[in-house]
């Protein structure tokens, strides 16, 4: 049995998040105290009481960060490491501590300045995204790339088989949306989302990134560390800068990464953190695989049990 590791991105989080798990376990407490110090600011009172500042980028990625971690944390306390670890566009940062080349604190202060580089790279108003069901990817990219010659709309996540999501300045995405009307197109979801991410537009907010990038630590790995932009294992601790900031500004190509992790021997999926959407896209992308998720005192026991009783 090869088990991997899978953390939670941006929009899985929601008010009282990780508050049954807080409640029970003094590591867990540690860990929202180390982040709180670390960025000056009650992770705990805002996951669990605080829907607006939650839901506010430069908050969402450290409080999701956190209590990822937090529940991997509880896994290794049980005996059950991954083999292999990757996460969605935020989650690769919790991969990377995952797998030592982060420190906790560095990457909390780290996904607090790359959410506030995201919330400002473009002005309120300017983009939009929508997840696009049912419709191959090379439609999509082939009326994505008609429509960008007059409005830039782009595809910015390949989650699973029929779902998509396109990004761009608000008149592309409602242009390639009116086009794909046209199609076999199952369903479109316009997504309430600040900005559009994983596209050129936010090359601002890689710039900035980069910048504080130079100034951590990048240890050695630990274990294979899979990334969403070349979705494949990162070769060394070189790659991680450039792919970091390739990564805010180019496409998530999370099935394409979840299918070379099963070639490379993942048959068990983990998630951990906050919601079920990535053990979703992974039981779309292949049936046979076991796939769990952890956010709360019921899904830990019954995680620990299940890998147990594998092994």
């Amino acid at each position: 049995m090869s088990t991997a590791f899978l953390f939670s991105g941006q929009g899985a989080q929601y008010n009282g998040m990780g508050k049954e798990l807080y409640e029970e376990y003094e590591s867990v407490r540690k860990i929202f105290d180390q982040a709180s110090r670390a960025l000056d600011i009650d992770l705990a009172a805002l996951s669990f009481n605080d829907d607006e500042k939650l839901n506010w980028t430069p908050l969402t990625q450290p409080a999701i960060l956190t209590l990822s971690h937090a529940i991997e944390h509880l896994m290794r306390d049980a005996g059950i490491k991954p083999d292999m670890v990757a996460g969605l566009s935020l989650g690769e940062y919790t991969a990377l501590v995952s797998s030592e080349v982060f420190t906790f604190e560095d990457a909390v202060k780290l996904v607090h300045k790359r959410g506030t580089y995201m919330d400002q790279a473009v002005p309120k108003g300017v983009g939009a995204m929508a997840a696009i069901m049912g419709l191959k990817s090379e439609v999509i990219e082939k009326i994505c790339d008609e429509i960008s010659e007059k409005h830039f709309v782009q595809i910015a996540n390949y989650n699973m088989p029929g779902q998509i999501v396109i990004a761009g300045v608000k008149e592309g995405v409602a242009a390639a949306i009116t086009e794909l009307e046209k199609t076999e197109v199952k369903k479109i979801i316009p997504l309430n989302v600040s900005g559009p991410f994983h596209t050129k537009l936010l090359e601002p907010a890689a710039k900035k990134l980069e910048e504080e990038l130079k100034l951590v630590k990048i240890n050695d790995f630990t274990y294979p560390v899979y990334s969403n932009t070349t979705a494949a294992v990162y070769e060394n601790k070189e790659e991680v800068t450039s792919t970091l900031v390739q990564q805010v500004m180019s496409p998530v190509r999370f099935e394409q990464m979840i299918k070379q992790m099963i070639l490379d021997g993942a048959d068990t999926f983990i998630e951990l953190g906050p919601g079920k959407t990535l053990k979703t896209f992974v039981k779309k992308i292949d049936k046979s695989v076991t796939v769990l998720n952890v956010e709360n005192l019921k899904q830990l026991h019954k995680a620990i049990e299940k890998i147990a009783s594998n092994n």
